[in-house]
């Protein structure tokens, strides 16, 4: 299942309530502590790698919770990083030119 993060930036704001959607999962994960919030990945991201992100997604994949990040690279490439949403752990990292964005 994935989840677009545009809902955990809404986290806060009032709207209709919907019982157990994807979204509602995603924000008890972020209250809980469960996950970690997108701006640490994003900023893990920026410490790891040069490049833009043009994509995240949250997905829960046997019960545990991943951002999937699309980075444009330098070199007009795009890769995929994988982040546990525990601890901004990097579990995959996949991309034409990627070890050369990869930042000291």
């Amino acid at each position: 299942m994935l989840i677009l993060l545009a809902v955990l930036g809404a986290a806060g704001s009032a709207g209709v309530a919907l019982a157990d959607t994807d979204a509602d999962r995603a924000r008890a994960a972020l209250r809980s502590g469960e996950i970690l919030p997108l701006a640490r990945i994003l900023d893990t991201v920026s410490r790891q790698y040069s490049g833009d992100v043009i994509d995240v997604k949250l997905d829960r994949d046997d019960g545990i919770w991943q951002y999937e990040v699309k980075l444009l690279l330098p070199t007009g490439t795009v890769a995929k990083l994988e982040y546990d949403a525990r601890d901004a752990r990097l579990l995959k990292a996949k991309g034409h030119d990627l070890d050369r964005a990869r930042k000291p």
